[in-house]
């Protein structure tokens, strides 16, 4: 991994209730192929290693093994400090939406002094408006037609925008901010 890409040891890729394993399985393959290496599944079901394991293939294997499963969304997200939920959809309760290539730039001086995760939801109906609640930044793909993308799809695009974003030098300092733990601890 070159040194500019350093700040992707700080994001993780977090799919939340997915259907298919198949599609976990080639997302975390796209994640590694540009160098993110942390997986967290929040999940209510059995997921199915080896069919997450047959998409994902023996490159990003390591990943599939050493993801972390939990039951429920809030306990997967309270380590982060910076959280980036993704939809489709527009309108009505939903933050600023920010395009890929936008929220990667923003990210980037972001992931140098803290944890930043990347939530995907489940293939069928995305991120509803309480999850997306615990998002700091909205992000959407813009497409022509049919909003919904295939999960490999759209975690490629983002990963991708992100490394991008990493190759160009920035001076901008970002404090570390309050995990989502010491926000919900504040809140209560």
């Amino acid at each position: 991994m070159q040194n500019s890409t350093r700040f992707l040891d700080h994001v993780t890729i977090i799919q939340h209730l997915p259907r298919f394993p198949e599609n976990l399985g080639a997302a975390v393959r796209e994640a590694s192929n540009i160098g993110i290496s942390r997986l967290k599944l929040d999940s209510t079901e059995d997921c199915d290693l080896n069919r997450i394991l047959k998409m994902a293939t023996h490159a990003a294997a390591d990943l599939v093994e050493n993801m972390e499963v939990h039951s429920d969304l809030g306990t997967a997200l309270k380590p982060f400090h910076y959280i980036v939920g993704t939809t489709a959809r527009t309108g009505g309760q939903r933050q600023e939406l920010n395009t890929p290539r936008e929220m990667a730039k923003k990210l980037v001086p972001i992931c140098t002094n803290n944890r930043v995760a990347l939530l995907f939801g489940p293939e069928d109906r995305g991120l509803t408006n309480v999850q997306l609640r615990y998002c700091h930044a909205v992000v959407t793909i813009p497409t022509s037609g049919f909003s919904s993308l295939n999960l490999a799809q759209a975690v490629m695009i983002l990963c991708y925008e992100l490394m991008m974003a990493g190759n160009k030098p920035t001076d901008q300092f970002v404090p570390r901010l309050a995990t989502r733990r010491e926000l919900d601890g504040m809140y209560e």
